[in-house]
């Protein structure tokens, strides 16, 4: 799933260049690394990237090795069950018994080999029963930004399967971003996982459960599955998608469904959710400043510097500055606390209101 409106990451992405397209670290963009850690479980000719319609170029350039039908652009945003449908329809009309994995392209998970053997093990639990799974990132810090999974009694290893090194088990219940007393107590627990919105079932699965809790949306699939891999697709695609109801698939689906299971995600993660996040990924100096930037300071603790100018980069210097987030890029500078980096949406929302088109 590689959607996205270029806010949280403003300046650096715009509409044009989202959040999945960017080089924030490891010298290959988000989307180029969700592609690169599902080389040698999913071939490249069964990768599907579900993106914005205005995006669909922009992916095809970013990942060459990818047939370029594989790439499908829906025509608006309608959250992440309509892309998951779409997805759906897209393996169903390639193979009817296949299991599909969902995966955000704009995560950030640099342990490539222990996401792999996660991948691994879901997709050949899910592929001997109707089960759901998702997968749950055990808790670093008590974050309040995440949706959390409680979890239940450890699953048994299906009968003749091979024991394997991820753990799954019964999902008990899904769990809305909590108050950070609750998130403290989530995190004390042992039985909560964040919700890294990764999943993986069975073409059957997943519409047996649209079937039973959106109709609407597997009446959807049929649609797509009968034109998913014929040029009508685009066509059929613009029709449905402006009626089809925003939702996403944790409502829609996860958080009703009776098979859910969670395995656990022992590896590092980070969906980079907005500028803050990015400073737990460089390098810092003795004050705690990450600073991808030629950087001097007097008194500064605890910033990110982000310099993106492709020309005319300059020092950056800061003298008591404390606990903010600092962005260059030819056109535009944001300069904002941390704890308001999450105001960046409504930030982009005045630009477009005063007609600044030319940052946005």
């Amino acid at each position: 799933m590689a959607g996205g409106r270029g806010e949280r990451f403003w300046p650096l992405s715009r509409e044009k260049h989202p959040k999945q397209f960017l080089t924030l670290v490891g010298g290959r963009s988000l989307l180029q690394q969700a592609v690169d850690r599902v080389a040698g479980v999913v071939p490249p000719e069964n990768v599907f990237v579900i993106t914005n319609e205005a995006h669909v170029a922009a992916t095809r350039r970013q990942l060459p090795e990818l047939p370029k039908s594989n790439i499908v652009g829906e025509p608006c945003g309608r959250d992440t069950c309509a892309a998951v449908t779409l997805g759906a329809a897209l393996v169903g009309a390639r193979s009817v018994t296949g299991v599909m994995a969902v995966l955000p392209a704009d995560h950030l998970i640099p342990d490539t080999r222990g996401f792999q053997r996660v991948l691994k093990d879901a997709f050949d639990l899910a592929g001997r029963g109707q089960v759901i799974v998702t997968i749950g990132i055990r808790p670093t810090e008590p974050a309040t930004g995440y949706g959390y999974i409680e979890m239940g009694d450890p699953l048994p290893p299906p009968r003749g399967a091979q024991p394997t090194r991820t753990v799954f088990h019964v999902a008990k219940r899904f769990v809305e971003k909590p108050d950070l007393a609750r998130a403290v107590e989530y995190q004390n627990s042992g039985r909560h996982r964040w919700n890294a919105g990764m999943f993986v079932w069975s073409f059957a699965t997943v519409t047996e459960g649209l079937a039973r809790h959106q109709p609407d949306f597997a009446a959807a699939c049929e649609r797509w599955f009968r034109v998913g891999a014929t040029p009508r697709l685009t066509k059929v695609l613009a029709a449905d998608y402006p009626e089809i109801k925003r939702i996403s698939i944790d409502y829609a689906l996860l958080e009703q469904a009776h098979n859910v299971v969670v395995a656990e995600g022992n590896f590092a993660w980070d969906d980079l959710g907005a500028w803050p996040a990015l400073a737990r990924h460089l390098k810092h100096d003795a004050e705690g400043n990450g600073a991808a930037a030629d950087f001097v300071h007097v008194d500064a603790a605890r910033n990110l510097i982000f310099d993106a100018r492709t020309k005319h980069r300059t020092l950056v210097a800061a003298v008591g500055l404390t606990d903010c987030v600092l962005v260059l890029t030819d056109d535009a500078t944001l300069v904002a606390p941390k704890s308001h980096a999450q105001q960046l949406k409504a930030l982009v929302t005045k630009l477009r209101k005063a007609g600044r088109e030319e940052v946005l």
